[in-house]
């Protein structure tokens, strides 16, 4: 019984919870990127190299049988270009995101802190007996 209930401590500990979350944003971003590099980029930068289908770029190893019980052996280089790019503008998208949030954090820790109301009514009771004596 201890078993489960260390586990379920463990389980619902914040920084679990925090990268499960991660994991499943990370996930879904990562699709976003890869119909970004793939529908978008992909087709302009094979606009720009003359129609060049880099998903389709492939070198033939082993040609397949004629009659389709042995498949072709292919080295699918396009594939790898495009996932080298995704990868790429994948990075440069979350270097952006942390930049960012680190310059919000910066801002924040490096604003003062509003000084507490009993404070500021006990400093101005101390300037007054100050005055007095």
């Amino acid at each position: 019984m201890s078993i489960l209930k260390e586990f379920r401590d463990f389980a619902m500990k914040g920084n679990v919870v925090d990268l499960a979350v991660g994991v499943i944003i990370g996930g879904a971003f990562g699709k976003i990127v890869s119909s970004l590099v793939g529908d978008i980029f992909m087709p302009l930068l094979g606009l720009i190299t003359g129609g060049v289908n880099f998903s389709d770029m492939a070198v033939t190893l082993r040609d397949g049988s004629a009659d389709g019980k042995t498949p072709a052996v292919l080295l699918a280089y396009g594939k790898f270009i495009q996932n080298t790019f995704d990868f790429v503008i994948l990075a440069f998208v979350i270097f952006l995101f942390i930049k960012a949030i680190n310059r919000f954090k910066s801002r924040l820790d490096a604003a003062p802190a509003a000084t507490p109301a009993q404070e500021v009514l006990l400093t101005e009771i101390r300037d007054l007996l100050k005055q007095k004596a």
